[in-house]
């Protein structure tokens, strides 16, 4: 499975958003998610949704103003950033594996990465 990410860029505190993820097949995994990775910083779980389904699961930083979906259809995933924050900047990266409920929040759920998109947000 390749993921192709992109979306990002540069916004102000406060702005807006959208990263998508597209998947070159729909099946191999039980969920997708987003990862980011800040300098200097180890990669971190951001959200995660499950592929059939659609249950969701976000990290606490993020909760309340991200929010993942997907498009069964043509394979991609998605991630809507709102009231973003200066601590948000990092390299955003999409992820894929038959991973379950347990694991869906680890890098180790996940096989399949994308390239990553950066998001850098001023304030």
């Amino acid at each position: 499975v390749q993921l192709q990410a992109c979306g990002g860029g540069l916004v102000q505190a406060g702005d807006s958003l959208r990263l998508s993820c597209a998947a070159s097949e729909g099946t191999g995994y039980t969920y997708m998610a987003w990862f980011r990775q800040a300098p200097g910083k180890e990669r971190e779980f951001v959200a995660t949704i499950r592929w059939n389904g659609g249950h969701t699961y976000y990290a606490d930083s993020v909760k309340g103003r991200f929010t993942i979906s997907k498009n069964n259809a043509i394979n991609t995933v998605y991630l809507q950033m709102n009231m973003l924050k200066p601590e948000d900047t990092a390299v955003y990266y999409c992820a894929a594996g038959r991973s379950i409920m347990s694991t869906s929040a680890t890098l180790r759920g996940y096989n399949y990465w994308g390239q990553g998109t950066l998001v850098t947000v001023s304030s």
